[in-house]
């Protein structure tokens, strides 16, 4: 864990352990390319991770962000475990699980995966973002989704699909389970920047209105 997210969490805490107790949180976690990149360098074909807008749209809509700019292509399950380990410090300051949201997209999403399955509690909150393939059920068999699951796709983009197969071998409790297709026609440069598109719903369900997206 870095010295910055260290801080982060360490601030989150104290802010915890205070009267206020209706703070939200939200753990973001980024795509694979700035792990060996700077957020000045350019994707090809996707151009700049607004990873720095990104966080502030989050922030901007009253939550409390934990997040760092990771390094040197971790190893997704390795890293879940250290982001388990502060959600449950957290949980340990009397933070409610119903008040934390783990976003992450692309590699980032399959890291929130793992955490869900690592922490498995289904009072958390997750939106897994452009991170899920068919191919996932055989190369990555030990994910089981646990929590409030909201994934978010997009048509143009060949490295996202429906999760509902995963949700259906998944054996923890589900309590609720959505799916957002989009069409930007951005391909897998969609989550490169904050858009409405995704954030919107990413809030409300971090916020806990559930219903708002769930088909009726």
């Amino acid at each position: 864990m870095t010295t910055r997210l260290v801080l982060l969490l360490y601030s989150a805490i104290l802010f915890s352990c205070t009267e206020v107790k209706e703070e939200r949180y939200i753990f973001f976690l980024h795509n694979r390319f700035i792990e060996e990149h700077t957020l000045d360098e350019l994707h090809p074909e996707y151009g700049q991770t607004e990873y720095n807008e990104i966080i502030a749209e989050f922030e901007n809509n009253g939550f409390i962000v934990i997040s760092e700019q990771r390094s040197g292509n971790v190893n997704a399950r390795e890293y879940a475990v250290g982001i388990v380990a502060q959600i449950d410090s957290l949980l340990n300051n009397e933070v409610d699980a119903q008040m934390i949201t783990i976003v992450g997209t692309s590699k980032g999403g399959y890291i929130a995966q793992y955490v869900s399955t690592l922490a498995n509690n289904p009072n958390l909150n997750f939106v897994f973002i452009a991170s899920f393939r068919e191919s996932d059920m055989q190369n990555i068999p030990e994910i089981n989704y646990c929590g409030n699951i909201l994934t978010i796709y997009d048509q143009s983009d060949p490295f996202g699909v429906s999760a509902l197969a995963r949700k259906e071998s998944s054996t923890s409790e589900i309590r609720h389970f959505k799916e957002i297709e989009l069409n930007t026609g951005l391909g897998h440069g969609f989550l490169f920047k904050p858009l409405k598109e995704w954030i919107e719903p990413s809030v409300k369900w971090a916020n806990g209105h559930f219903e708002r997206l769930e088909p009726k």
